[in-house]
């Protein structure tokens, strides 16, 4: 386990994350100062930290080749579906009493409306279907390499909400290093776990910054591919994608471009809500079988 980790630590130093954090930071300015997002993630729980997922002993044939091509739409949950989850709605002295607890402020929406974001999230990559879908072994490397990456996306989409979207995701962002240092507790990393916290923080920058690049206008059109190859799917962080991977990091390049793309033709309410839901992979699994 920590021999592996090692070896994904090294991808900082390949990357130049040491170099590139600062000006990162002015981009994604998300601090580690999560006591008050804490006390709210207790009161709306997230679901329970599950990294030693089990594969199925046979796995059904994929066609990766057909996925992923759809037109993009919203992921926004229609009015009256049973996944919304909706703001409570308290009259009487218990409104009263809520609204002087500050209930309703801004500041604790938000945080009620990230802990749904992170539940959405952590939905998509805690599944087996993304594992089966894309061929991985689940392990702690690449459950926190998903992690990341769906991170990442909604990162991204708050960055066109302006000074709002910067807001919300502080909140997010403390909420996911509360889970992260969960799960690596689990994974059985108890000693040196502030030194484990900051690699990992390492890691996250370093593959948000070779997300961004690969998604600008001018990126070469395999820089993508790439940066999913060297973050989740290489063991080492080197390397083009193998003939055996080639077809499975083009589809999740794909995915990934697919999903960007759909969460910004997702509303602001279902955003700072949460009430979306990414792709789901076991219908598409089970789509093309």
């Amino acid at each position: 386990m920590l021999s592996r980790w090692r070896k994904a630590a090294s991808m900082v130093r390949h990357f130049g994350v040491r170099q590139r954090v600062s000006s990162l930071e002015e981009i994604y300015p998300f601090g580690r100062s999560y006591s008050g997002v804490h006390a709210a993630a207790a009161a709306t729980p997230t679901s329970s930290p599950d990294s030693d997922l089990k594969q199925p002993s046979s796995k059904p044939e994929v066609k990766l080749n057909a996925m992923f091509w759809s037109k993009p739409g919203s992921l926004a949950l229609p009015r009256g579906s049973p996944l919304r989850i909706e703001e409570p709605q308290y009259e009487g002295l218990k409104h009263i009493m809520l609204k002087l607890l500050l209930f309703y402020s801004k500041q604790s929406r938000s945080i009620r409306g990230a802990n749904v974001v992170y539940r959405r999230i952590i939905s998509q990559v805690d599944k087996p279907a993304i594992y089966d879908v894309f061929n991985l072994e689940s392990t702690f490397k690449t459950t926190f390499s998903l992690l990341v990456l769906h991170m990442w996306l909604f990162l991204r989409r708050l960055k066109e909400e302006g000074k709002e979207g910067t807001d919300f995701g502080q909140y997010l962002y403390e909420i996911y290093n509360h889970d992260l240092e969960m799960r690596v507790s689990k994974a059985g990393v108890n000693l040196l776990l502030i030194k484990w916290m900051k690699e990992l923080e390492k890691i996250f920058y370093g593959n948000i910054v070779a997300y961004d690049d690969a998604m600008k206008p001018d990126a070469k059109h395999d820089e993508l591919a790439n940066a999913l190859w060297r973050n989740i799917f290489s063991e080492d962080g080197t390397g083009p994608p193998n003939d055996a991977a080639t077809t499975a990091v083009q589809a999740m390049s794909r995915y990934t471009r697919r999903e960007a793309t759909c969460l910004s033709l997702t509303d602001k309410e279902a955003i700072f809500s949460g009430n979306f839901l990414f792709t789901s992979l076991e219908l598409q699994r089970k789509q093309h079988n």
